[in-house]
């Protein structure tokens, strides 16, 4: 029997998040010699180191360079910043990676890779749903919630399906990674001081296509230019999607259905069975039912799961419908782009709850689409100022100092029929934990009114 393949080796965790955590059980499962470094103390990381089944070298409170000394391999958790221990241990032949890649060197099954600056965890967990429904083991993760290394071992990882959301950090130092699928839903400025900008950015994300050859499938925008321009020569076979105009090959939105060219029949899935709303989510289902296709799920099969997928919490969720009025919870749409998809197109007038401290980026384009699309606007948080100098004269426009007092706000704007939709295009940090924590407490408010009605 081969031995694993990090049995023996020295290896180094780089923070002890979910992620560093995931790698640092796989390197112990597997018989390596494990040091795990994190700016956290012990005393807070006890609970946790608990959980590894081993014993671990410790650095914790600080990076040493003492750490990074003698190592084999380095493994970098998302979004740790440049260190010169990194630089060291690299210069000394230790191999840096990240911990997609190492999770990604474990999968003997199919890989999907799914990256882009919004809708990317939708498109994950329903293509992971289409996958699913083939009747082989499938495992959903990635930057979603759930680390790619925990499919280690599992059947889903030996003959099944791996789908991975993938980020612009996570893509930093993969190498070996390989995805059978790969698609790239958008891109928009984000993470621009990370990656010195946006050209940085979308180098970033285009290497979800790594590795792809002739024989694997990459599933791109054709509605967004620089998505367009970043596809251009890659070896895999190419399938694009659009909901602006039809396609001879790929998928495409024509009226009430979404069409798919290329897999013999036409194929034609309709949008009303969907539980997802907006047309950015029509345009999440096309990238997730080119991904499933392409990698051999029946048509039949990922209809039936099309029709019975559900919205991820916070991600455009219907929390309830009273008198009229549906409530929605998008608390994850944290840029004004991610606001504006979500909007364009929705089925409803809307009153918007949104705000929050802000990225720096412009609210232009959030005054468009509540021109065509907007019955008021509630704002709280720190950016709420900007925000309605943005979109003065376009609607009426309230600010609150709490979520109570908005969705009290919303609902006096509200009428029969309309939305009342909480998209903050902003980060929740001035006023509550993270986007979840704000989510949560909306949705309290609303079912509290629900209730006494």
């Amino acid at each position: 029997m081969t031995a694993p393949a990090l049995s023996g080796k020295r290896v180094l965790i780089v923070g002890f998040g979910r992620s560093g955590q995931a790698a640092a059980r796989l390197a112990l499962q597997q018989g390596a010699q494990v040091a795990i470094t994190d700016l956290r103390p012990q005393s807070e990381l006890a609970p946790l180191l608990a959980t590894l089944g081993g014993t671990p070298e410790l650095h914790l409170g600080a990076h040493p360079a003492a750490a990074f000394e003698g190592r084999d391999l380095v493994v970098l958790s998302p979004g740790v910043p440049a260190l010169a221990g990194v630089e060291q241990a690299r210069s000394c032949g230790a191999e840096i990676v990240g911990e997609l890649e190492l999770g990604a060197r474990q999968v003997r099954s199919t890989l999907i890779g799914i990256t882009g600056t919004n809708g990317k965890s939708t498109t994950t967990a329903l293509t992971g749903a289409l996958c699913a429904a083939s009747g082989r083991a499938t495992f959903t993760g990635g930057n979603l919630g759930t680390p790619l290394c925990e499919a280690a071992g599992s059947a889903a990882a030996q003959d099944g399906f791996c789908v991975a959301e993938v980020s612009s950090f996570q893509l930093e130092e993969v190498q070996r990674f390989h995805a059978h699928a790969a698609a790239l839903l958008n891109i928009t400025e984000d993470h621009l001081e990370r990656h010195g900008g946006l050209q940085g950015y979308a180098a970033a994300k285009q290497r979800i296509f790594l590795n792809q050859s002739a024989a694997d499938h990459a599933i791109w925008n054709a509605d967004d230019a620089l998505v367009s321009e970043l596809v251009q020569g890659l070896p895999a076979q190419s399938w694009p999607f659009s909901l602006k105009r039809a396609l001879e090959r790929g998928a495409s939105r024509d009226g009430g259905d979404m069409v798919l060219r290329g897999f013999g029949a036409e194929e034609r899935y309709a949008i009303a069975e969907m539980h997802l709303v907006g047309t950015h989510n029509v345009a999440n289902a096309l990238a997730a039912l080119l991904l499933a296709r392409c990698v051999g799920v029946p048509a039949a099969a990922a209809r039936r799961a099309l029709r019975t997928f559900r919205p991820l919490a916070h991600r455009m969720e219907l929390v309830a419908e009273a008198r009229g009025i549906a409530f929605y919870d998008d608390s994850k749409a944290t840029n004004v782009d991610s606001v504006v998809r979500g909007l364009d197109g929705f089925p409803r007038k809307v009153v918007l709850v949104a705000g929050g401290r802000g990225k720096g980026g412009d609210y232009a384009p959030l005054a468009q689409v509540l021109a065509a699309s907007g019955r008021g606007l509630v704002l709280i948080g720190e950016d709420a100022a900007r925000i309605a100098a943005a979109c003065a004269g376009v609607l009426p426009i309230v600010q609150a100092d709490s979520m109570q007092q908005a969705v009290d706000a919303a609902l006096a704007m509200a009428q029969r029929g309309d939305a009342v939709v909480l998209s903050p295009a902003c980060a929740s940090f001035d006023m509550f934990r993270n986007y979840a924590h704000r989510g949560e407490e909306f949705q309290d408010c609303v079912r509290t009114w629900v209730a006494a009605r």
